[in-house]
């Protein structure tokens, strides 16, 4: 019996499978701890599968060299793909760091082995909101959308230039930092306020001792006031969606 085997289509297809496997293994929300490696595996060959019939036209059999080439450079094509979507999501995370700050929290840090989180409540309950978010509204589907569509830009035998990719990491970062703020913004005022607030209570009645009330009132605030926070979530996480999405087409030769 003569099984015919199409070897530029199973060698194009590993290539892909390659990629998306570092992808899945970065990027959120498939990258969390709870998902079995297995999963993040059957998963990537999965896809790997469904792309094949996008990656194989017109790909040729490589040389032994230039595969292991091929080969290593799908590793950090997926690779920044997927810390690009990492960098976006983690504003998210970084607004709930700063909330732990300002709101008295941080004595209650405490590392997370299944998100690989190390921060205190809002911290961990921020980042749980954003993957619980993704997969709830579908946000996920759009990313994966994006990681398909990379191979359109970076083909599975073609070059990763470097300049882009490292420009939109810089970007990405500045961006990170800016939407946490903007997140954690109002409240960090809020709590800055009754700091200054409880300051001149001290400077008019040193007896009342009021910044022995500050951690309870800050943490009462915190508890009030990140509800509304917490409303705001569904847009952030939109509006993250689909800037992870344009960085990723924003890579390519």
């Amino acid at each position: 019996m003569n099984i015919p085997i199409d070897f530029a289509w199973l060698e194009a297809t590993m290539l892909a499978g390659v990629r998306i496997t570092a992808f899945v293994m970065i990027a959120p929300p498939f990258s969390y701890g709870a998902i079995p490696v297995r999963i993040k595996a059957m998963l990537a060959m999965a896809l790997a599968l469904a792309m094949s019939g996008a990656v194989s036209p017109g790909y040729e059999n490589l040389d032994t060299g230039p595969f292991f080439a091929a080969l290593a450079l799908q590793v950090l094509t997926g690779a920044v793909l997927g810390f690009l979507v990492l960098v976006c999501f983690s504003a998210v995370q970084a607004a709930g760091s700063l909330i732990d700050v300002f709101g008295g929290f941080q004595m209650a840090q405490a590392f997370d082995p299944q998100s690989m989180v190390n921060g205190a409540q809002f911290t961990r309950m921020f980042q749980m909101t954003a993957l619980a978010l993704l997969f709830a509204s579908g946000g996920y589907q759009v990313v994966l959308g994006g990681l398909a569509r990379s191979f359109e830009v970076i083909p599975v035998d073609g070059l990763l230039a470097l300049a882009s990719p490292a420009e939109l990491m810089v970007d990405g970062v500045v961006q990170l930092f800016l939407a946490s703020v903007q997140i954690a913004g109002p409240l960090m005022l809020v709590l800055f306020l009754a700091d200054a607030g409880l300051g001149l209570i001290t400077r008019v009645a040193p007896a009342l001792n009021a910044f022995a009330m500050g951690f309870p009132i800050k943490i009462l605030l915190t508890l009030v006031l990140v509800g509304f926070t917490f409303v705001a979530l569904p847009g952030i996480v939109g509006a993250l969606v689909t800037q992870a999405v344009h960085m990723m087409q924003g890579v390519g030769p």
